[in-house]
């Protein structure tokens, strides 16, 4: 019976068969393969076996059922693995897994399935990334009221917002790009490290089998690949579910009722909003997403724990890793997808943007009234407490601040009502919001 959500919620089948129990054990059998021909490449044994043990590596040959039956009865699954291998390859079996320890063959193979999950996010963040930039560049000069502390700030445009987004993705495309190197590595010296198993040839025999996975090697071993990696990686996937979690937040509350600026895609012909409320279209995708990215990121923690380990290794990070590294990745997997697609179809409501805008008031344009004064040769510090105070009484009396700076002597000493009328113009005032929106684009479209 299903228990977990993946089984039948969450996660895309791509994703999920990389970790499928069934791919696992094939990817457990390609370096067992791997390790049987590098012997034969440096003389240990004839090629002949060698190619036996390849072809036989294989679940069409080593079934999961097979190896979960001989599991069941001794309790350790490398072993049973290679017991059923053996018995598959014949006389060639007696060559199967010669010098290894279990850890040489389950870290590589589970650099091999990241290495795999890594290949679909890049995809995933290029495509989110590409589909950000489209928005960024639609909507490069579409102006709304910037917000900070949840309050009215400055204008900004929507471009300018979505166009950071798009450049923030491109740093996680870097970063998963950068960490590969140190995460995909793989380990073929044995027990504590020492390669003694291997005999004199360990090196050129580690050397040979990741050169035949194309992944790196473990300058360091242990038992283990070094979990300082798996940290690392887990860092990146948990700042990408902060990304999406912030992203969908802003989607979530520029939805709220009172602002109504964007909203998801809703399809009215079909969706239903609310089992009781017929009228609701609630942001369900964005709210959807930030509850996995705290699940993701809540993997952080025992990934940092299972670094900590016994002398050359000890067992406790395997059960937690089973959980944290396939979860994770078919997570962030799932949700950059629906953000992608949330992205895609979202509806922005220019309208409602310039009506917040100026429900906003002109008073948002102060430190744009407060330059103009400096401009006249007013000291900043003394522009900003004028303007201040007007500010502060016009909004107290809920008027128009306008008619606080054009009772003001010693604001229309120095500035003309037209001069003022400029100061208060929101999209005289977006800067060099443009260009930095066209240089983002340089850069991630």
């Amino acid at each position: 019976m299903p228990v977990c959500p993946l089984d039948f919620r969450y996660g895309r089948p791509e994703m999920k068969a990389i970790f499928d129990e069934e791919n696992r054990i094939q990817r457990l059998l390609d370096v067992e393969a791997a390790l049987a021909l590098a012997h034969a490449k440096v003389g240990n044994i004839k090629r002949d076996h060698a190619d036996i043990i390849k072809k036989t590596a294989s679940t069409r040959y080593v079934t999961l059922a097979r190896v979960q039956e001989v599991d069941a009865k001794i309790n350790h699954e490398i072993t049973a693995l290679i017991r059923v291998l053996s018995e598959q390859c014949g006389e060639s079996g007696k060559f199967v897994h010669v010098g290894a320890t279990s850890n040489d063959i389950l870290d590589t193979a589970a650099a091999l399935q990241v290495k795999d999950a890594i290949g679909v996010l890049e995809k995933d963040l290029a495509e989110f990334r590409k589909v950000l930039a489209r928005r960024a560049r639609e909507d490069r000069d579409t102006i709304m009221v910037g917000r900070t502390h949840g309050q009215y700030a400055l204008p900004i445009t929507f471009g300018l917002k979505v166009g950071n987004y798009a450049l923030e993705v491109h740093r996680h495309e870097q970063r998963l790009r950068e960490c590969s190197a140190r995460v995909l590595v793989g380990k073929m010296s044995g027990a504590v490290g020492a390669g003694a198993g291997f005999g004199p040839k360990a090196a050129n025999i580690q050397r040979a089998v990741m050169e035949e996975l194309c992944l790196g090697v473990e300058e360091g071993p242990t038992q283990i690949v070094a979990r300082d990696r798996y940290v690392e990686l887990m860092g990146v996937l948990c700042n990408i579910a902060c990304s999406i979690e912030k992203f969908a937040t802003e989607v979530r509350n520029l939805q709220r009722s009172e602002i109504a600026e964007v909203s998801e895609p809703f399809d009215e012909n079909n969706q239903v909003g609310s089992s009781t409320m017929a009228h609701k279209k609630n942001p369900v995708t964005a709210e959807n997403v930030c509850g996995l990215a705290r699940i993701v990121r809540g993997f952080m923690t025992p990934s940092f724990e299972s670094a900590i380990l016994w002398h050359e290794r000890d067992l406790t990070n395997s059960s937690a890793e089973r959980f944290f590294v396939p979860h994770s990745f078919i997570l962030v997997d799932d949700m950059l997808a629906k953000m992608t697609k949330l992205f895609s179809g979202l509806v922005v409501n220019k309208g409602q943007m310039e009506r917040n805008l100026a429900r906003a008031g002109s008073v948002i344009m102060a430190e744009s009234v407060i330059l103009a004064l400096v401009g006249k040769g007013m000291g900043r510090q003394d522009a900003h407490e004028l303007i201040r105070k007007c500010s502060m009484e016009s909004q107290r009396a809920c008027e128009d601040f306008k008619s606080y700076l054009m009772a003001n002597k010693s604001v229309t000493s120095l500035l003309s009502e037209k001069e003022i009328d400029a100061a208060l113009d929101p999209r005289a005032y977006l800067g060099t919001t443009g260009q930095t929106v066209d240089n983002i684009l340089k850069i991630v479209a």
